[in-house]
């Protein structure tokens, strides 16, 4: 469509469309390698402004389009269909910090921001966003709100939507949200900015928000400690919570699969422990005061659950670069697993209680028909969200056993789904997962779901084929 192409640079300039498969490449395809789409342009606008004309020109011309932000998304949800008829809308210059308040601990920031740029900004101000995920220095924060990112401190300060107070949004018509409020309490009706949050851009496109700050971390303490299961690492948790409260700001669990890949694939990665516990957890216990004495306490705590038989070896980080090291083995595991190969991946959530029930449910099953099955789990055990992640040993095999996804998936997913948990606990659904609503949500939920999507977008050209079977 030339006349729209020529309309699109007109709106940001020549400069800022790409309509070349060269030009276009890097947005074409998603992080981890598993879709790649086709595109008629990808527009860059830099301001709400040039948002807004863009989405009125391709609704005016009937064409989809694609929001992107850092493009680090592990369920394609910002990678478009293969037909090329949608033009990606990459929010990557909208980078303005629109302003902050210290008083009432709120940061006003545009999308195009990476999660790592609004972390700075708080931290400068004496402040705390809390956001943490492992791609902060290039996935977005308009990317990490439709997505509803989770992340490691989840146990203590919530999903990126207990992050927000107010939002800006583009709609499906080109018309703009201002919902801009940093307010705490505003009960005068229904909570539009909610709706936006986790639709992973299937009914507007975010393009400035307003985030909660919080005080900043003056003191940490972080180790690792081997635990004989899972079932001991709920309880130590517990155990942990009682000792600590809520300084307990983050509480991992990783099977030794799982960190063999890192110690196979990472450079300096080392193994913490002498022996080769089963399973680990990594544990940071983060306080605003400076003098919170956490190192103590954690070593007490840890201390009480070996007694408990909860644990039965730990290391707890001298320094900071020590803790680094820690932190390292955890955050590397999703580059570590890409380095390995292809997987059948899941990020599934069930309550913390059953967590081992799930684990062995699941792998109980799975070597049942698969007896050299590879299991990959690590995850925020604390929050109840596992990545489970299956191949086999062997790579000469892994193209046969990739072609069992579907009957795989069924296996964990309905063993999911009958433990009351989510097929889908913080990366979302995107087109990796999007058949599966359809045997896990109810009719009446797919019923309202529709609904949302037909009031908000109703020529269906916002991020299609995305969420919604």
């Amino acid at each position: 469509m030339p006349d729209l192409i020529d309309t699109l640079r007109g709106i940001v300039g020549a400069a800022h469309v790409a309509d070349t498969e060269v030009d276009m490449a890097a947005c074409l395809s998603d992080w981890r390698g598993r879709y790649r789409g086709n595109a008629l342009a990808v527009v860059r606008p830099g301001a709400t402004s040039e948002v807004a004309a863009v989405v009125a020109a391709c609704a005016a011309a009937r064409v989809p389009m694609v929001p992107q932000g850092g493009n680090t998304g592990l369920c394609g949800g910002a990678t478009p269909l293969v037909d090329g008829r949608a033009v990606v809308v990459s929010l990557a210059r909208m980078k303005r910090i629109r302003g902050i308040d210290t008083d009432n601990d709120t940061l006003t920031v545009e999308a195009g921001c990476t999660l790592a740029e609004v972390q700075a900004v708080a931290d400068a101000a004496g402040r705390l966003f809390p956001l943490a995920l492992a791609s902060e220095g290039s996935c977005m924060i308009g990317g990490n709100l439709s997505t509803n990112a989770g992340g490691v401190q989840v146990l203590r300060y919530g999903n990126a939507r207990d992050l927000v107070l107010g939002l800006e949004v583009v709609l499906a018509d080109g018309r703009v949200w201002s919902g801009l409020r940093g307010l705490r309490k505003d009960n005068t009706g229904y909570d539009l900015k909610h709706l936006f949050i986790g639709a992973e851009g299937t009914l507007g496109i975010i393009t400035a928000a307003v985030l909660k700050l919080f005080p900043a971390i003056r003191s940490h303490a972080t180790a690792w400690v081997a635990v004989p299961d899972p079932q001991a690492a709920v309880r130590l948790l517990g155990c942990l919570r009682a000792e600590c409260g809520e300084r307990v700001s983050a509480f991992e669990i990783v099977g030794r699969p799982a960190l063999e890949l890192v110690l196979r694939h990472i450079p300096g990665a080392r193994d913490p422990l002498e022996d080769a516990p089963p399973w680990a957890v990594l544990i940071e216990l983060s306080d605003a005061a400076s003098d919170a004495a956490l190192p103590g306490q954690l070593e007490q705590a840890v201390a009480i659950a070996c007694e408990q038989g909860l644990a039965t070896d730990a290391v707890i980080a001298a320094s900071l670069s020590q803790a680094q090291a820690l932190w390292g083995l955890r955050e590397h595991l999703s580059e570590a697993q890409r380095i390995e190969g292809v997987s059948i991946k899941h990020d599934v959530s069930v309550p913390v209680s059953r967590i081992p029930e799930f684990l062995e449910r699941a792998g109980a099953a799975l070597r049942e028909r698969w007896p050299d099955v590879r299991i990959v789990a690590f995850g925020h055990i604390g929050d109840g969200n596992l990545h489970y992640n299956l191949s086999r040993p062997l790579a000469a095999d892994n193209a046969q056993f990739i072609a069992e996804t579907a009957r795989v998936n069924r296996i964990v997913h309905d063993l999911v789904h009958s433990l009351g948990g989510s097929i889908s606990a913080e990366h979302g659904i995107g087109q990796l997962k999007r058949a599966e609503l359809l045997r896990y949500k109810s009719s009446v939920e797919l019923e309202m779901m529709r609904s949302v999507k037909h009031a908000l977008d109703p020529l269906g050209l916002m991020n299609p084929g995305k969420v919604l079977p």
